[in-house]
């Protein structure tokens, strides 16, 4: 059984913060002790028994900090469950179907043999960082597509597969 879970993320806008925390708060409601941090602040990883892995996708890519935690922490990665998560696509595109991971994101999968990859919808909004991603808010292609039911649904399956449970979900 594993107990401890880091939920990392990164992320520009803060959405991507959301949903670590959702699921954070799915983790512990199942009697887990679970965190949601910003992945570039994470020292190191060796008092957590299982990590979730996510990043904002910036014109197809996974968010910097991702990548750069998946690299920092290998090590401690390859030696524990690992979970990850992106948000990013602007439509209903990902509550849809499943959305394959994106190139860094599917390297960090195959590296570490990690447990699975699920795609959310991301949110855009006014006020959003950056100059394209104000492009984008401007022209009326922003929102928030991001589904909670589908983010808490995930969160669920990886508390049953973190307690030794059969997933109620899937």
């Amino acid at each position: 059984m594993l107990n401890n879970v880091l939920v990392a993320y990164g992320t520009t806008n803060g959405s991507t913060a959301q949903i670590a925390e959702a699921i954070a708060d799915v983790l512990r409601r199942n009697g887990l002790r679970a965190e949601a941090v910003p992945a570039g602040t994470v020292a190191d990883v060796d008092s957590y028994d299982a990590v979730v892995l996510g990043g904002a996708l910036y014109a197809d890519r996974w968010h910097k900090d991702a990548r750069r935690f998946a690299r920092r922490h290998r090590r401690a990665l390859a030696k524990r469950p690992l979970w990850l998560f992106s948000s990013g696509p602007l439509d209903v595109a990902a509550s849809q179907r499943e959305i394959p991971p994106v190139r860094g994101a599917k390297a960090v999968l195959f590296r570490f043999d990690a447990e699975e990859h699920r795609t959310f919808g991301g949110c855009l909004e006014e006020g959003a960082k950056g100059f394209i991603a104000r492009k984008i808010v401007a022209a009326g292609k922003g929102g928030d597509f991001r589904d909670f039911e589908q983010i808490e649904e995930w969160a669920q399956h990886i508390a049953d597969a973190s307690s030794g449970r059969p997933s109620r979900t899937r």
